[in-house]
């Protein structure tokens, strides 16, 4: 039933275990696919973070993937990129598009600012620096979420609301920040994920929330299922929970991904 699309390899130097090791995890665990996904690297002086693959490691990540497909065969593994989306950036993500043969491309938005990365624990203190610290973030956040939904540019999107992963969110009703966000989405038909990764984290919840979630049935908007793995041990973590949130919201499919066309699946 399920297939684990967001999955990193230690070419973003802060995960572990190689390719062979994720696929044997997601074998075991009963997955029906494993994909690999890792941060992009960026265009501009390097490195532009510490935890993204440089531009000359990019060839370097495909054959890993390849040669893990190669092994796995007939257990299908896919070929992604988790791609940050920074306005002003766009030309180079079209220029990734196709520097080699995806099986899908991930949206993500890490960074509000040049230098700030919003779930960079080293920039926690920002969310109470002042009585509207966190509404700011987050309308900064799905500002950029919502320009990343409307650009088509990806098959699907990550961890949508990923400023609540050390615990901290506005005051209300934040439909009006979902609201633009799944508007867009549903303008490019992208898909976004459901994320067990938050589990892990501080908010001790879902990517995305389940009002999100519901909002986003309502607009027709396809997902997948995801782990944002950083460890072989993360393969397929809490997928049970991330599909029973999915039928409460009312999805009864999943988005699969071979050479950027995607066919679903049912969560029955």
């Amino acid at each position: 039933m399920f297939a684990d699309y967001h999955v990193h390899t230690p070419l973003c130097r802060h995960a572990e275990g190689e390719p062979a090791e994720y696929v044997a995890a997601a074998r075991a665990a009963g997955l029906d696919e494993i994909g690999f996904s890792d941060h992009c690297p960026m265009d501009g002086p390097e490195p532009f973070d510490d935890w993204r693959m440089l531009r000359a490691e990019l060839p370097r990540y495909v054959d890993m993937i390849v040669a893990a497909r190669e092994a796995a065969t007939p257990f299908p593994v896919r070929l992604g990129l988790e791609c940050d989306f920074i306005a002003g950036h766009e030309k180079w993500i079209e220029q990734l598009a196709v520097a080699a043969p995806w099986d899908y491309l991930i949206g993500s938005v890490h960074y509000l600012a040049p230098g700030w990365d919003v779930d960079n624990p080293r920039w926690i203190g920002r969310f109470t620096a002042g009585p509207d610290a966190t509404e700011d973030i987050w309308a900064r956040y799905w500002a950029a979420f919502t320009a990343m939904a409307a650009s088509g540019l990806f098959d699907f999107l990550a961890h949508p609301d990923l400023p609540k992963k050390f615990g901290h969110r506005p005051a209300g009703d934040l439909q009006r920040f979902y609201e633009p966000a799944i508007a867009a989405m549903a303008r490019t038909s992208t898909g976004f994920e459901i994320s067990t990764a938050g589990l892990r984290k501080p908010a001790g919840e879902l990517y995305p929330a389940d009002e999100f979630l519901r909002h986003a049935h309502e607009a027709g908007l396809e997902i997948t299922i995801n782990s944002d793995a950083h460890a072989p041990a993360e393969i397929g973590h809490a997928f049970d929970q991330a599909a029973a949130a999915a039928r409460a919201a009312g999805f009864t499919r999943t988005l699969r991904f071979e050479g950027r066309q995607r066919r679903r699946i049912s969560l029955a």
